[in-house]
């Protein structure tokens, strides 16, 4: 299954930035993720990788990210070695263009959610269960509009813009494997509540 293609920036659109945070964990490579809180007004519930908007004192992208992973889990900045910037994405629904900034967790930190009312869960998910067949399926609206693909990972349901960038990492680092993209669910209703709340 291909993901389709972002959409390009729009005029207003707010600077943001996302840290795709690889690293060595005790079950092999991982990636950090996050579960934001029920509570929040925008994208509530939904997995992510820790980013925010770009502050002026940021210093760009790489400064924002490493922030808000600092804020969000408790990721040491001094720890982590970014490798690149990757190209700027639009979130139509959000308006915002959003820089991935790729790195390497040379030095990890405990991590915890940082901030209750934000951040609901932070986990290291090893690439083999990102990859597991079993743990991969396609969304769709209750309409019967397909949403597009997504993973089934340590009680976190990761679709949406989170999972079409989850993939193409994972196609770059040669790490996707096939799987049955004929698997379609629904998507849970208390997962359809929260989105329709933006």
């Amino acid at each position: 299954m291909t993901v389709p293609p972002m959409l390009e920036p729009v005029n207003g659109a707010r600077a943001a930035a996302v840290l795709i945070l690889f690293g060595e964990g005790p079950e092999g490579p991982d990636v950090l993720l996050t579960e934001r809180a029920a509570t929040l007004a925008a994208h509530a519930g939904q997995p992510a990788f820790p980013g925010g908007r770009i502050d002026p004192e940021d210093d760009g992208p790489v400064g924002a990210a490493l922030r808000e992973a600092w804020e969000e889990a408790g990721v040491e900045p001094s720890g982590v070695d970014v490798l690149t910037s990757l190209p700027e994405l639009y979130l139509s629904r959000s308006r915002h263009r959003v820089t991935p900034v790729a790195a390497w967790w040379r030095e990890p930190s405990d991590i915890a959610p940082g901030h209750p009312g934000e951040v609901a869960t932070v986990a290291r998910v090893p690439i083999a269960e990102l990859v597991d067949p079993a743990n991969r399926l396609t969304v769709r609206h209750p309409s019967g509009l397909t949403l597009g693909p997504a993973f089934r990972v340590r009680e976190m349901l990761v679709w949406g813009f989170t999972a079409g960038l989850l993939i193409q990492v994972l196609d770059a680092g040669g790490w996707n494997r096939p799987w049955n993209v004929d698997h379609v669910e629904d998507l849970p209703s208390e997962v359809l509540n929260l989105a329709a709340r933006e």
